[in-house]
């Protein structure tokens, strides 16, 4: 881990990068492989699928022999804790539907907006060191709220050619309409272009490394909208002297050991509590089944000591985390003055990890700085909203004068005569 101690603004820059690989190469990389799933379809992804996740696959689409399969696999208790999970996250997020209003700009114009849901979305749910089953909740459950017509989800398979079983039964309580076995820039490409097997959607969402995030980028300029470029997860503590060290410690593992390219910082205004937070990190580390994984993540973890609170709370939103815990005294006050993050966990009992699962909030969040500009996945995600609007003759004679200015202003006489016309003075004959 890297302790910073008190730096001077001109250094800000510096501490809020976040690691990353030669993109040049990058994407030249994902461009040769979404040009070749474009062009050969299925028999592309599967040869990727041998090369990068070393499976000969026969075909790409989940049977549902597999799905009753992976029911029988999943523990009961395991069943019962996703279902809890998506219950709450049903409830968060059916509280966000929209309710469209009329509004009368002027006696006559009446104008308003319709949800109307992406017909068909493409779920990404990452393979790697660990099943990700709870994003198959965060992203299926909104799209399903939102009344998309098909859920296609891929996701790459293990070794054995399988689906880990929790994510199918996820998958299915969860409404997904159709699975698919591949991964990594592969499966970005057969949904953006479609394939023999995969169905082309409108939209796709998922976390991923950032090959992933390259392949997402690519797409959206061309084929397909994208939630956001969200790469390797991130979280930041901000704490003062009241905060509990093991806390602390154990909310920076819980990041670090999500991937080696995971990043987990420290902002604090104690000295003392920083000493305990290192002490807490390298006691709790050693009993970590994925210390290896942690431990290589902690290499990029920075742990910052600010003068006060309120270099804190500005380096803060300059660093804009995907995930922010704040443990103060008074958490509440400084968790209003955060403009730039993810998602904010406020108080020493809200970690990390119940947004992740089970708390309702959704957990797919920008990442890399890009909480400035972007908002996490929610139901608004999935739908399109389309302008309506009805004007009577009353209507138009009231703003069609300004309508014919406004147009005679840009030079635009066509837009002016459609006005016109209907007023009775333009240039078509009746």
């Amino acid at each position: 881990m890297i302790q910073i101690d008190y730096p001077e603004r001109s250094l800000w820059p510096d501490i809020v990068k976040r690691p990353v690989m030669n993109t040049e190469h990058l994407f030249d990389t994902v461009r040769a492989i979404l040009s070749r799933v474009k062009s050969e379809g299925d028999r592309a992804v599967l040869e990727y699928e041998e090369q990068f996740d070393k499976v000969a696959l026969a075909s790409l689409a989940v049977t549902e022999d597999e799905m009753q399969e992976a029911g029988q696999a999943v523990s009961e208790e395991l069943k019962a804790a996703i279902l809890l999970a998506k219950q709450d996250i049903e409830a968060f997020h059916a509280a966000q539907r929209f309710e469209g209003k009329r509004v009368e700009t002027q006696p006559g114009v009446t104008c308003w907006q319709k949800a109307v849901p992406i017909e068909r979305v493409g779920l990404y749910i990452p393979g790697g060191t660990a099943p990700l089953f709870s994003t198959v909740l965060m992203l299926a459950v909104p799209a399903r709220i939102a009344g998309c017509r098909e859920i296609v989800l891929c996701t790459p398979p293990g070794r054995d050619g399988k689906v880990h079983p929790a994510v199918l039964f996820a998958a299915r309580v969860a409404g997904v309409s159709r699975i698919f076995k591949a991964g990594g820039v592969q499966a970005i490409g057969a949904m953006a272009y479609g394939t023999e097997s995969v169905p082309r959607v409108y939209k796709i969402f998922g976390p991923g490394n950032q090959y992933v995030t390259a392949a997402k980028q690519l797409v959206s300029l061309h084929d397909v909208a994208i939630d956001m470029p969200a790469g390797p997860s991130e979280v930041e503590v901000l704490a003062d002297e009241t905060a509990n060290p093991v806390f602390v410690a154990a909310d920076l593992l819980s990041q670090a050991e999500h991937g080696v390219d995971s990043q987990a910082m420290l902002v604090t205004t104690s000295e003392a509590l920083r000493r305990e937070v290192v002490k807490e990190v390298e006691r709790q580390l050693a009993l970590l089944p994925r210390k290896e994984i942690a431990a290589r993540s902690l290499e990029n973890s920075k742990l910052v000591c600010v003068a006060d609170m309120q270099e804190a709370i500005e380096l803060t939103n300059a660093y804009a985390p995907e995930h922010l815990i704040i443990q103060t005294a008074d958490y509440a006050r400084v968790g209003e003055q955060i403009c730039h993050a993810g998602s904010v966990f406020l108080g020493p009992y809200s970690c990390e990890s119940a947004g992740d699962y089970a708390s309702g909030t959704n957990h797919t969040l920008p990442t890399n700085g890009y909480a400035r500009a972007y908002s996490g996945v929610c139901l608004d995600s999935f739908i399109r909203k389309m302008t309506f609007q009805e004007i009577t003759s009353e209507g138009l004679q009231r703003i069609g004068p300004a309508i014919e200015v406004m147009a005679a202003g840009e030079q635009l006489e066509a837009h002016r005569n459609a006005v016109a016309v209907r007023l009775g003075r333009g240039s078509s004959k009746h």
